[in-house]
């Protein structure tokens, strides 16, 4: 049970069966022409005011990170959602899966959907995307939600890394491999994205603290209590970054967000969030 447990937070994915819970809010999906790949997106909800970026953890697509949240956001303002490089319905390129080509992938879709600012939320190993996106392109990003993820190795509990070393394929539990083969039935795709998400991992790299402090983006950073963050790292990152705020909500890895594998599918903790959120996001600028 702990084997399965610990393989889904790494994939930070979720099973989900029948109509997609965000097919409400759909207005807009297809495919950018992005740095030599084609970037499965889609548009929700109201067009007005910064939209709301959302980048998927490591091993998901959009639905199975965020199909609990992404109608709330919806609800009141534009919610642009991609799958990061040989995720999903995204197509690979002949390099490693890494935060810093990721981010320029949103920053070629932002270009491509003529974008010149919004707000950037991302889960997981989506969370380390939004903060490269944030450092390489501060033109780009309004506000930075940064959800449930380590800019040091040593920032994120010592069972994690130990689960890495033994993480393949064959431990990969049904129910993610079904939630890929859903939207790309092509299971070479689904075994490369898997072994690429490992590897990234194994290749984890620190952000310097120069990097950090960095950042101009307002960051909201956010974990749950029994994450695979460390509290005290977040707290950390949290004095390193400029204009940086800590949040702690009870629950585990993406439970949160209302992923299904996170045993809290059904409750309320997705509204609960996202009110939190969108009152950060919609807070003045801090004074300069």
């Amino acid at each position: 049970m702990r084997t399965f447990f610990l393989v889904s937070i790494f994939l930070t994915a979720c099973f989900i069966s029948g109509t997609q819970a965000n097919a409400d809010t759909l207005s807009e999906s297809g495919y950018a022409p992005v740095n030599g790949i084609s970037v499965y997106y889609e548009v929700h909800g109201k067009t007005k005011g910064i939209p709301l970026v959302l980048l998927n953890g490591g091993g998901s697509t959009i639905d199975v990170t965020y199909s609990k949240i992404l109608p709330v956001f919806a609800h009141d303002r534009e919610v642009i959602a991609l799958e990061e490089q040989g995720h999903g319905r995204t197509s690979d390129r002949n390099k490693p899966f890494r935060a810093e080509t990721s981010a320029e992938d949103v920053a070629g879709l932002l270009n491509y959907l003529k974008i010149k600012k919004a707000d950037v939320m991302g889960f997981s190993n989506g969370a380390g995307v939004a903060m490269q996106l944030a450092i390489r392109h501060p033109e780009l990003v309004h506000k930075l939600v940064y959800v449930s993820y380590m800019a040091h190795k040593d920032g994120a509990y010592s069972w994690l890394w130990d689960f890495m070393k033994k993480a393949d394929f064959k431990n990969m539990p049904q129910p993610l491999k079904d939630a890929f083969l859903k939207v790309n039935p092509d299971p070479e795709k689904l075994k490369n994205m898997c072994e690429k998400d490992i590897e990234r991992m194994h290749s984890f790299k620190n952000t310097t603290d120069k990097e950090l402090k960095s950042i101009q983006a307002p960051t909201l950073i956010l974990i749950g209590d029994k994450d695979l963050v460390k509290p005290e790292h977040a707290a950390e990152l949290s004095r390193k970054i400029s204009n940086a705020r800590l949040m702690i909500l009870p629950g585990s890895h993406g439970e949160f967000l209302g992923e299904i594998l996170s045993g809290n599918a059904a409750g309320h903790a997705p509204e609960f969030t996202a009110g939190f959120i969108q009152e950060f996001l919609e807070a003045p600028m801090p004074a300069k």
